[in-house]
C-alpha cells in the first residue's frame, strides 16, 4: 500500500465507523480499495468505488455486500473527513476520478448530505487562470459544480455559495460573482437561481439574502467615473451589474406572475426586490458617471443598469412617478415596515438618484404625466438637489447642479413666487450652493455653483429675491459671496429705476436691506483685508445710489445718510488709517531686517487676512504686504469718491434751500 491516498471518507452505520480509502499504486498505476473493519485493513483491485458501499469481513472472508446509507447514518465527524479528503483530491488535480464518483447513482445520498462542503474548493479551482486549468479539466470542474448544485441540499448549498461571495476582495470580487452568476454547463439557469428555485419554502428570504450579499460585495468596488474607466472596467463592476440584472429577472417575473405563491410570500418577494432596487439606486447609480446621451448611450452599461432597475420598480408595483411624488408625504407609500421607519434617513439618496436618472438622463421619462407644471416638478426636485449638494464627491455634486439646472430652465424669469421660500429646501439649496462656490476644490464645479445661484435668483419674483438676499447676507459669512449678493441688489435697484418702481428695492424695504450692507461687523477694528470684496461692493452700491438717486430721494437712502456715515463711512476711514499704518510699519520692519534674513536664509511666516502663510521667503512676504497695502489704497480711493459725491450733493441741496428762502 505504498501509494498516495486520493480519497478518504468515513461513513457511519449501526455497527460503528467504517473507513473507506482509495489508493493509487505508484508502480502499476492501478487503484485499490482499502477498508478498515475491526482494525483489519482489506485491499482489493477495483475501479473507483461507490462511496456508500461497504465491504464487510465475515469470519475472515471478504464479501461484496453493498449497504446504501441514509442521511441519518452519518455522524458529525464524517462531514469533516469528507471535506478534507475531497478538497485534497480537487487540489491535487484528480477531478476526473472525482467526477466519476459523483456521477455514480449509488453515491447520491452521501453527495446530497456532504457535497456542499466541496463547492468552495471547486469554485476556487475554477477561479485559477486557464494556464493552470486545461480546458478539459476546467470543463470537468464545471460538471462537478453542476452535480453539486443538482444533488446537494439547496439551503446548505446557498449558504455555502454566499460565504464564497463574501470571501474575496479587490478585483477577485467580480471574478467570483461573475462565475456564480453565469449559466450552468447543462442549461441556461444561473447557479444561484437554480439553487434558490430548489428551496421548498422561504424563497423570498433567500432571494433577499442573496441580493443583499451580492450588493454588499459590489459596493466595495470603485465606481468607474470616466469613459475610459467604463470601457476598461478594470474591477468588473459593469459586468457584475449586467449579471445582477439577469439574476434578478426570474424573481421579478415570479413576483409579477405569482406562479402559485401564497399572497404573503409574493408580497415578501416584492419587498426584497424593492429593497434591492433602492440599494442599487444608491450604489452604484448615485455616484455613477453616464456617457453622453448620444449613440454611445445605448452601450453605456451603467445607464442600461439604471433603466432595468427603474423597470423593475414599475414591474413590482412602484412606478417612479408614484415613488417620487409620494416621497416625504405623511401618507406613506411603503407597505414594508422598515421603509416606513427609515424612509427619510435611508431612502433620501436613493430617491435623489432616481430623480436625476429620470429628469436629467431622461430614463423612462415618457412615463411622467405631461400635465405637471415646471414649478411642481422643481418643488419636488429641490429636496433631491439638497441631498446631492450635501455630499462632497465631485460626481454627486455635479449631479445636484445638473438636477437643479434642469428644473430652473423650465421656469420663466421672475415667476417663482416668494412663498416657495417657505419650503425648507428652497432656502437650504442656495445656502448649499454657497458652500460649493466657496469650499469645493474643483474649479468647474465652483463656477457652475455660482451660475446656478444666479439662475435661481433670476427665477424668483421681487419679494423672493429680497428674502433670499437677506438670508444670504446673514448666513454666508464669506466676503466674496456677500459682494455677489450686493451686486445683485444693485442690479434690482437699477431695474426699479429703469422700469416701474419696485417697492422691495425702494423706500423702507430697501433701507432695511441696506442696513445689512452698509456697515462694518466689528466697527473700525473689522479686518478690512478679509472683508475687502464686500466693502468694495458696498462702496460701489453707495456711489451708484448717490449718482442715480439725485433728485427725489426715490430710494430713501438720503434720509438715512447720517446713519450710514456713522455706521459705515467713519468707521471705515478709521479702520483704513489703522490698517495702512500697521502694514506700512510691517513693510518697513521687513525691509530693515531683510539683510539679516537673507544671510540666515531662514523661512518665516506672515499673517494676512487672519490666515498665516508659513514658510514664506522674505521677498514673497514683502510682495504680500505690498498687495494688502494696494487693496487698502483702492478702498480708500473709492471711499474718497463717495465722500466727494456726498459733499457735492449736500452742498447743492443746501444752496437750493438757501435760494428758496
Amino acid at each position: 500500500m505504498g501509494g498516495e491516498v486520493l480519497f478518504l471518507v468515513a461513513v457511519g452505520s449501526q455497527d460503528g465507523i467504517k473507513i473507506l480509502g482509495l489508493f493509487e499504486d505508484l508502480c502499476e498505476g492501478h487503484y485499490h480499495i482499502a477498508e478498515m473493519v475491526a482494525r483489519h485493513v482489506l485491499l482489493e483491485m477495483c475501479k473507483p468505488v461507490a462511496l456508500c458501499a461497504l465491504h464487510l469481513e465475515v469470519q475472515g472472508q471478504t464479501s461484496a455486500l453493498e449497504q446504501v446509507l441514509e442521511e441519518h447514518d452519518f455522524k458529525e465527524e464524517d462531514f469533516g473527513l469528507f471535506q478534507l479528503a475531497g478538497q485534497k483530491c480537487i487540489e491535487e488535480g484528480h477531478i476526473d476520478q472525482l467526477l466519476e464518483i459523483f456521477q455514480n447513482e449509488k453515491n447520491k445520498v452521501i453527495i446530497k448530505t456532504m457535497g456542499w462542503n466541496l463547492v468552495g474548493p471547486v469554485v476556487r479551482c475554477l477561479l485559477r487562470n486557464d494556464k493552470e486549468n486545461e480546458n478539459d479539466k476546467r470543463k470537468n470542474y464545471f460538471l462537478v459544480l453542476d452535480l453539486l448544485v443538482k444533488l446537494c441540499n439547496p439551503k446548505e448549498l446557498l449558504l455555502g455559495l454566499l460565504e464564497l461571495i463574501e470571501e474575496p476582495s479587490g478585483k477577485q470580487i467580480s471574478q467570483i460573482i461573475l462565475l456564480l452568476l453565469q449559466p450552468l454547463q447543462t442549461g441556461n439557469n444561473l447557479v444561484c437561481i437554480l439553487v434558490i428555485q430548489k428551496l421548498p419554502n422561504n424563497k423570498a428570504y433567500s432571494v433577499g439574502l442573496a441580493l443583499s450579499t451580492l450588493w454588499s460585495q459590489l459596493s466595495l468596488l470603485p465606481v468607474p467615473y470616466s469613459k475610459e474607466q467604463i470601457q476598461t472596467d478594470d474591477y468588473g463592476l459593469c459586468q457584475c451589474c449586467k449579471a445582477l440584472i439577469e439574476f434578478s429577472k426570474p424573481f421579478v417575473e415570479e413576483a409579477i406572475n405569482d406562479k402559485g405563491n401564497k399572497e404573503s410570500e409574493n408580497k415578501k418577494l416584492k419587498d426584497e426586490l424593492l429593497k434591492f432596487c433602492f440599494k442599487s439606486l444608491k450604489y452604484p447609480l448615485l455616484t455613477a458617471h453616464f456617457l453622453e446621451q448620444s449613440e454611445e448611450a445605448g452601450s453605456d452599461p451603467l445607464r442600461c443598469f439604471a433603466s432595468e432597475i427603474i423597470g423593475f420598480l414599475s414591474a413590482i408595483g412602484y412606478p417612479f412617478p408614484k415613488v417620487i411624488f409620494n416621497h416625504g408625504r405623511k401618507k406613506r407609500l411603503w407597505h414594508y415596515l422598515e421603509f416606513e421607519e427609515e424612509e427619510d434617513k435611508q431612502l433620501a439618496e436613493s430617491m435623489a438618484s432616481l430623480a436625476y436618472l429620470v429628469f436629467v438622463q431622461g430614463i423612462k421619462i415618457d412615463q411622467l404625466p405631461m400635465v405637471l407644471s415646471p414649478s411642481y416638478i422643481l418643488q419636488f426636485n429641490m429636496g433631491h438637489t439638497e441631498v446631492f449638494l450635501q455630499r462632497t464627491e465631485e460626481s454627486v455634486l455635479s449631479k445636484g447642479l445638473e438636477l437643479l439646472e434642469s428644473g430652473l430652465f423650465r421656469i420663466e424669469d421672475n415667476s417663482l413666487h416668494y412663498q416657495y421660500l417657505e419650503i425648507k429646501s428652497f432656502l437650504t439649496v442656495p445656502q448649499s450652493l454657497v458652500k460649493v462656490m466657496t469650499f469645493c476644490p474643483v474649479e468647474p464645479l465652483r463656477k457652475k455653483g455660482l451660475a446656478m445661484l444666479q439662475l435661481y435668483i433670476n427665477k424668483l419674483d421681487s419679494q423672493g429675491k429680497y428674502t433670499l438676499f437677506r438670508c444670504l447676507l446673514s448666513t454666508s459669512n464669506h466676503s466674496g459671496v456677500e459682494a455677489f449678493v450686493i451686486q445683485n441688489i444693485k442690479n434690482q435697484i437699477d431695474m426699479s429705476f429703469k422700469k416701474t418702481p419696485n417697492k422691495w428695492f425702494t423706500g423702507p424695504q430697501l433701507i432695511s436691506l441696506l442696513d445689512l450692507v452698509l456697515f462694518l461687523p466689528e466697527g473700525a477694528e473689522t479686518d478690512l483685508l478679509q472683508n475687502s470684496d464686500r466693502i468694495m461692493a458696498a462702496l460701489n452700491l453707495l456711489r451708484y445710489l448717490i449718482i442715480k438717486d439725485n433728485e427725489n430721494n426715490q430710494t430713501g437712502f438720503w434720509t438715512e445718510l447720517g446713519k450710514i456715515e456713522n455706521n459705515f463711512l467713519k468707521p471705515l476711514h478709521t479702520g483704513l488709517n489703522m490698517s495702512k499704518a500697521h502694514y506700512e510699519a510691517e513693510i518697513k520692519n521687513r525691509q530693515e531686517n531683510n539683510q539679516v534674513v537673507q544671510k540666515s536664509k531662514d523661512l518665516c511666516s506672515v499673517t494676512v487676512g487672519r490666515e498665516e502663510i508659513a514658510n514664506m521667503p522674505p521677498e514673497m512676504q514683502l510682495k504680500v504686504l505690498h498687495s494688502a497695502l494696494f487693496t487698502f489704497d483702492l478702498i480708500q480711493s473709492v471711499l474718497a469718491r463717495v465722500e466727494e459725491l456726498i459733499a457735492i450733493k449736500t452742498k447743492s441741496t443746501s444752496e437750493e434751500n438757501v435760494g428758496i428762502k
